[in-house]
């Protein structure tokens, strides 16, 4: 396992005390055709997501955050595995439901917590200054105000790509295939309908996530198991820092 190379001088900020509900999450690389073959097998195995839209598909936006020292992304590319990332969240370009989410991996296991916000709130964060405080603030948005104010914690990159879930009650798992992946440097845009992006994978290249609780059940492990696909262990938003025009640095 790489450790980075540098002191992190304020360790605590970036780790919450409750990391919320832990999972297994494994990440495939997959070109057009294994990905058709894989929806094809998982419609007559496991249910769409009833809150999606016609097929079970909808467009995830987020925009990510990082500190003066670009810490989010240095722990992502040494493979740190106790790290955190923030992002502002929404679906299908609309600016109705914003939340706040703090994403974890601890141990191999990933986490997540995640809070709703006020498109007033949403606005003073794409700028870069931390929105104030007060007694119902919640205690993820008052984490990232506090990193705000010591790190100098900023958005850095729009990521946004259009998915396809599949869910199933047994083992808690849910199947994600993530097409079009695309990143930004445009933070500014995070609230407009459309936003102009660079893609950050060759054409016919997409992502196919699996989460689990404590056990992947074996017939949808068969499923999956097409000998072509190889495990990865990128980011869409180290990818996305790294390929997006103007998303290298907070300032």
């Amino acid at each position: 396992m790489k450790r980075l190379a540098y002191p992190n001088p304020f360790p605590d900020l970036l780790r919450p005390a409750e990391e919320g509900h832990l999972r297994h999450e494994l990440k495939l690389l997959v070109n057009a055709q294994d990905l058709a073959i894989i929806r094809s097998r998982l419609n007559g195995l496991m249910p769409l997501d009833s809150h999606a839209g016609e097929g079970g598909r909808y467009t995830i936006r987020s925009l990510y955050f990082d500190d003066a020292d670009n810490t989010c992304m240095r722990e992502n590319e040494a493979g740190v595995d106790d790290r955190r990332k923030f992002r502002l969240r929404l679906y299908d370009g609309s600016a109705d439901r914003i939340a706040l989410e703090i994403k974890s991996k601890t141990k191999g296991l990933t986490g997540k917590r995640r809070c709703l916000l006020t498109r007033g709130q949403c606005e003073s964060l794409m700028r870069g200054r931390p929105p104030e405080p007060g007694s119902d603030m919640p205690p993820e948005l008052r984490r990232l105000c506090l990193l705000m104010r010591t790190r100098l914690m900023r958005p850095v990159v729009i990521v946004e790509y259009e998915r396809t879930a599949f869910l199933t009650a047994a083992g808690n798992v849910r199947v994600t295939l993530d097409e079009n992946i695309g990143g930004s440097g445009r933070v500014g845009r995070f609230l407009d309908e459309r936003v102009p992006l660079t893609p950050v994978l060759p054409p016919g290249q997409h992502v196919l996530e699996v989460k689990y609780d404590e056990f992947l059940p074996d017939a949808i492990a068969r499923t999956l198991q097409l000998g072509r696909l190889s495990r990865t262990s990128f980011s869409k938003y180290y990818l996305c820092r790294t390929h997006a025009p103007l998303a290298r640095l907070p300032y």
